[in-house]
């Protein structure tokens, strides 16, 4: 087949999902064509070697990648995050119809919405079938709900309008992959066509996540002291709430032998810091941002990953990729999430699991943590590797989804 993938994201930002699988679909002897634009996430400049212009076309081990031009902006304002994605939303379209020339489908990289408007272009244009995968549940992700905001309020009417995009969105999409199953419900509660849905788990970058022997050296690099340690490893925000995780490894600091190790930086890391000093927790240590290269040794460094995401309406559906990370390096987890991020790790039998935002319920689950011996963490491992193999993986994935673009692309050949 000739596919075309549409993505906001691409490499050499962080954006394994549509960049490995269009490498895989290239190493299946399909021709795969990328639109996407410049890289410059998570910064807001563009990176280093790149210079925004409209004719920019490369290959790369097979596979053909054109970049458009659009806003790049650092500043998180909701004014200059809807510009940067409305450029790349026009410069995309008018790229669309000569670049994705005679595709036989399109695989559309979900969010933003703006991601879509070189696919519904194509759809009109060329009757050009598009499979959608649907990453997070828009509007609510992004937008205050009218009842949050007021159905007058301009947050209101932001959520009514991308509410009725994506509503389009998915009952004209020949196919929409979704991340849980829990996601699907809603996406076909907003309209989608249940035939048309599937769910598909994420795969990780697997050149960086994978299983490796714990070395000295990464033991002194998390400042390892012989305790069960528990590392987070990501971003800290809004949406993971570090602090919960602070506030539970002072609770049973001095009284079991357990450190809290935390690797990367956000918005919340400040306050985090200030709150385990003021709670004297010095069981807990903030190591900042490492390069990504060296996460698979920090995790074969600590007995179990954290994997954390708040009790909000709008997640309850979502899988972090830090979960998929984890499994596929295997190793255990402790999962301070509920939904479908909760079911994945206690179907698997691959950690322990505890409520949202509960300190309590997490520091319990620090407790019982320290005390499951070796053999059984070893075991969770194994199982953790094995799940992720058999359910997330990236072969897996790209199985799915090559088979819902050849449907999508035989559906149109069939009208």
């Amino acid at each position: 087949m000739k596919i075309g993938v549409i993505s906001y994201w691409f490499p050499p930002e962080p954006a394994f999902i549509p960049g490995c699988l269009a490498e895989e679909l290239a190493e299946r002897g399909h021709e795969v064509r990328v639109l996407t634009g410049f890289p410059n996430h998570p910064t807001g400049q563009v990176y280093p070697g790149y210079r925004q212009r409209w004719r920019h076309q490369t290959e790369d081990g097979g596979v053909t990648i054109r970049r458009v031009p659009a806003y790049a902006s650092h500043d998180g304002t909701a004014a200059r995050r809807a510009a940067r994605q409305l450029t790349y939303a026009m410069s995309s379209a008018l790229a669309a119809p000569g670049f994705l020339s005679g595709v036989d489908a399109l695989y559309v990289h979900f969010p933003p919405a703006g991601a879509y408007a070189a696919a519904a272009l194509l759809r009109i244009l060329r009757r050009v079938p598009a499979v959608v995968h649907v990453q997070d549940i828009w509007p609510d992700a992004v937008t205050p709900a009218p009842g949050e905001s007021g159905r007058d309020a301009p947050g209101g009417f932001t959520h009514g309008l991308l509410g009725r995009t994506m509503r389009g969105i998915y009952r004209s999409a020949a196919g929409i992959a979704v991340i849980s199953p829990s996601m699907r419900d809603v996406v076909v509660e907003r309209g989608a066509d249940p035939d048309r849905v599937r769910v598909v788990l994420n795969w990780t970058d697997e050149r960086l996540f994978r299983p490796m022997g714990t070395t000295p050296a990464a033991r002194r690099a998390i400042g390892h002291r012989g305790y069960t340690t528990v590392m987070h490893a990501g971003t800290m925000g809004p949406f993971q709430r570090v602090d919960t995780a602070v506030r539970a490894a002072a609770a049973v600091n001095g009284k079991i032998d357990l450190d809290l190790v935390l690797v990367g930086s956000g918005p919340e890391e400040r306050q985090s810091r200030e709150l385990a000093e003021e709670l004297g927790a010095t069981n807990v240590r903030f190591l900042g941002w490492r390069p990504p290269a060296e996460m698979a040794d920090l995790y074969a460094a600590a007995e179990y990953q954290l994997v954390m995401l708040r009790d909000l309406p709008a997640l309850r559906g979502a899988v972090p990729a830090k979960l998929q990370a984890a499994l596929s390096a295997g190793a255990p987890v402790v999962a301070s999430a509920g939904g479908d991020t909760a079911d994945l790790v206690e179907r698997a039998r691959a950690g322990l699991s505890c409520p949202p935002e509960d300190w309590q319920a997490l520091a319990d689950r620090f407790a019982l943590a320290s005390v499951i011996p070796s053999g059984a963490r070893a075991e969770m491992a194994q199982r953790a590797r094995d799940s992720y193999l058999s359910r997330m993986s990236l072969r897996t994935g790209v199985d799915q989804m090559e088979q819902m673009l050849a449907e999508a692309a035989a559906s149109r050949r069939r009208r």
